[in-house]
């Protein structure tokens, strides 16, 4: 039964280590109509990660807000072995002059696999970002939290060969998660953007940190007005 409880504790690890960020955009940039934002990426988060994304904005004159969906997967062999998804808003509360500030809140859906188990989580990817927005760049400082609710473990023949007592189910109350800083930079022209973050994780006690304890992400934005 340790084994098996130590083994659960670096399976979360590992799991909730996925917090590349999701896509940004620069808020001065979508002055012109534009709705539907296309948006590819890549990053680094042990190893390589490839995103990609949709988003919806509605023009609302206060809080204008894009709706968007997400999925990431490390590059490797089999690429849907590991894979996240997001889905959910992002908000701009305020806006005066160049400043602006915005948050956003998404659900997020993980699967990890490997030859000892297969685990489905669901959490939730919270942050806030001020920043410096003008027509052709921006700049930005984002603070999150990305959380690991409630996760589902069903272990492979291997293990149970190694522990044939172990259980497959959900594990809940929430186990963990990261909080994490990034600095952001873009630069806008005619209807696209490519963009830079740059941050760092450490786990949600302030002490721990991961092995790779840093986010890199790069990202490009397209975008329809119709």
């Amino acid at each position: 039964m340790k084994n098996n409880k130590l083994y659960i504790k670096i399976a979360f690890f590992i799991l909730i280590g996925n917090v590349v960020k999701s896509q940004t955009v620069n808020w001065a940039g979508l002055e012109n109509g534009e709705r539907h934002i296309l948006n590819a990426n890549i990053g680094a988060e042990y190893g390589a990660v490839l995103g990609l994304g949709y988003g919806y904005k509605f023009h609302g004159k206060l809080f204008p807000t894009i709706v968007n969906i997400e999925v990431s997967t490390p590059a490797g062999e089999d690429l849907f072995d590991d894979f996240k998804t997001k889905a959910g808003a992002h908000v701009r509360w305020v806006k005066v002059r160049d400043f602006q500030f915005s948050t956003k809140v998404q659900g997020v859906f993980r699967k990890f696999e490997n030859e000892n188990v297969q685990l489905l989580n669901f959490g939730v990817d919270m942050s806030g970002t001020i920043g410096y927005y003008r027509r052709r760049w921006f700049g930005a400082m984002e603070i999150g939290f990305d959380k690991a609710i409630v996760t589902h473990f069903k272990h492979s023949d291997h293990y149970r060969e190694i522990y044939p007592a172990v259980k497959d189910g959900w594990y809940e109350p929430a186990t963990g998660g990261n909080f994490y800083a990034a600095i952001q930079g873009g630069y806008t022209f005619s209807n696209q953007e490519i963009y830079l973050k740059i941050g760092g994780i450490v786990s949600q006690d302030l002490k721990t940190k991961p092995q790779l304890p840093y986010l890199l992400q790069v990202g490009y934005n397209y975008k329809l007005p119709f």
